[in-house]
């Protein structure tokens, strides 16, 4: 059983979460949510509700929390959608938050970061922090879903980034549409 940790920060796109949650929901996989205060606030202007789900709830100012150590073993971290200030911090070593932290250990123990802005456009320094990440180790992707699936709802074209992450993750899926 694979254990991932899961960021939600304070971006819009929420929806991106709840369905990458959804999806692990159904897979053999022990899942560590840490959510910001401002993801908190995002996800009720957008309608989304992260709670009830089969995960460890963390609390993102909890810095001893077991995820936040290098020998609290879990297979990789996902941080969706992530904004430019989660970002800055983690390109940078910046970890006054759980969420920063947890992705700190993730790039010093070498282990899967996937970081996804929700963000446009991107400014020069945010470039620079995304490049940044990608050369610690972190593995950047946007929220950017394809259209050729033609998605008729809100939740299969969130389904396009889910299955994407799954798939770098290592985590079986049957959501989303591939290339033929």
């Amino acid at each position: 059983m694979k254990r991932i940790v899961v960021g939600v920060t304070g971006a819009s796109g929420i929806l991106y979460a709840k369905r990458l949650l959804e999806a692990l929901k159904h897979a053999e996989a022990e899942v560590f949510l840490v959510i910001s205060d401002t993801a908190r606030t995002v996800a009720k202007l957008e309608g989304v509700d992260l709670s009830g789900y089969p995960v460890h709830y963390e609390e993102n100012l909890d810095l001893e929390a077991g995820i936040a150590s290098g020998s609290f073993q879990f297979d990789a971290m996902v941080i969706v959608p992530c904004s430019m200030k989660s970002l800055a911090q983690i390109a940078n070593g910046y970890s006054t938050t759980l969420i920063a932290r947890a992705a700190d250990v993730c790039l010093k123990e070498r282990r899967p970061l996937i970081l996804v802005p929700r963000e446009t456009p991107y400014s020069r320094v945010h470039l620079i922090n995304m490049l940044a990440a990608h050369d610690a180790g972190a593995l950047i992707l946007p929220a950017s879903p394809p259209l050729y699936t033609q998605p008729k709802t809100l939740d299969e074209l969130a389904d396009m980034i889910a299955a994407r992450i799954l798939d770098h993750i290592g985590i079986e899926h049957t959501i989303g549409t591939r290339w033929k």
